[in-house]
């Protein structure tokens, strides 16, 4: 089954929680997740979210070197492999194209030109990509990505932003928690049905107010990447924020101008995410045929990809540049920056190489 990303056309600020409120009033409360993918679907396609500009800024946006040393891990594996052909590149939320742009620079050095297939629904989005990566392939999803070759697989920050369901714990037991709508505000609410069985029977005796977040998308959406590889060859780079142990509690939030925001306010008018779950998506990913090379901190997987060294050379060739060039990589490396809460996950088909900076498998 293929994943699919909702989009809706683009609207007045004001019209998508005017529809919302309707939907709710008609039928009754609405799942979380059906919020959120109708809040982050009006978000992205009416609006380019990244930079100062916009409301945050990803990693390949705060320096070159992100996507560089994507693209060297990206290089050294597929040479370690054989130098497969044909191959593709393929991305997911691409945003700009920073991050395509910087990694294909630098597998070129390494005689990998590989054809490149960005998955992306917003319209806005992909005139952006077009403007550095001309020569790439638009998808709407995985269901027409090329079936002739290795692929390279990229989703960076893009599972985090992906629908999420959640149960919580109430007086009666567990039930999903859902969004309603009263007195011209969205909040949550316990819904009427009993979800007990949904829930693993090791938490079904969690406090009341507990909250379990499970995302049946980011789950699809791994398993069909894994799918793809383990079929043609290839592997994967899964880079977000998120835990690499199941735990209870709602890390739903929203970032609207570079600063936290109330997620149940204005939908569709600030971001959407939440933490992505590692530790569910790396057995999906092996139940579909890959090598899971493993899961580790951001921090680690650059320092193994020498992006200090990377750094220490612009500085060099750019003197005026160094406090800027080193305030970039303590935000991308420093524990309490991206260098501890963000994740990498590596997928690798059957008989592929380990990837640098990940154990043996």
């Amino acid at each position: 089954m293929t994943a699919r990303v909702a989009v809706a056309p683009s609207e007045p600020p004001s019209s998508l929680a005017a529809r919302l409120a309707r939907l709710i009033a008609a039928g009754g409360p609405i799942s979380v997740a059906q919020y959120m993918a109708a809040a982050n679907a009006h978000y992205y396609a009416s609006r380019e979210p990244f930079g100062s500009a916009g409301d945050f800024i990803t990693a390949p946006e705060v320096s070159q070197t992100f996507g560089e040393m994507i693209g060297i891990w990206l290089a050294d594996l597929w040479q370690r492999a054989g130098r497969p052909a044909p191959v593709h590149y393929v991305e997911a939320g691409p945003g700009r194209g920073t991050l395509a742009r910087d990694a294909l620079r630098v597998m070129a050095r390494f005689g990998l030109v590989p054809q490149v297939h960005l998955v992306e629904t917003s319209t806005r989005l992909r005139a952006c990509q077009a403007e550095w990566l001309p020569a790439a392939h638009w998808h709407a999803d995985f269901s027409t990505l090329p079936e002739d070759g290795a692929l390279l697989f990229v989703a960076n920050e893009f599972l985090d932003a992906l629908p999420v369901r959640q149960l919580v714990k109430t007086a009666a037991g567990w039930r999903e928690r859902l969004v309603g709508h009263r007195d011209g505000r969205f909040r949550p609410v316990a819904g009427e049905r009993p979800m007990d069985a949904a829930v693993p029977s090791a938490l079904r005796a969690a406090q009341v107010g507990a909250i379990l977040e499970t995302s049946p998308a980011a789950a699809a959406m791994v398993a069909d990447i894994a799918a793809r590889i383990a079929a043609q060859g290839g592997a994967a780079l899964v880079i977000d924020y998120g835990h690499d142990e199941s735990r209870l509690g709602s890390t739903l939030q929203a970032v609207r101008a570079h600063a936290g925001a109330d997620p149940f306010a204005d939908p569709g008018e600030a971001d959407l995410t939440a933490l992505v779950d590692f530790s569910v998506l790396a057995p999906i990913a092996q139940t579909a045929g890959v090598r899971w090379l493993g899961t580790i901190e951001q921090r680690h997987f650059l320092a193994a990809l020498g992006i200090a060294a990377r750094i220490a050379m612009l500085a060099r060739r750019a003197p005026a540049r160094r406090d800027a060039l080193e305030a970039a990589l303590a935000r991308l490396t420093a524990p309490d920056q991206m260098g501890q809460l963000f994740k990498v996950m590596a997928l690798a088909a059957k008989g592929w190489p380990d990837g640098a900076g990940f154990a043996p498998a």
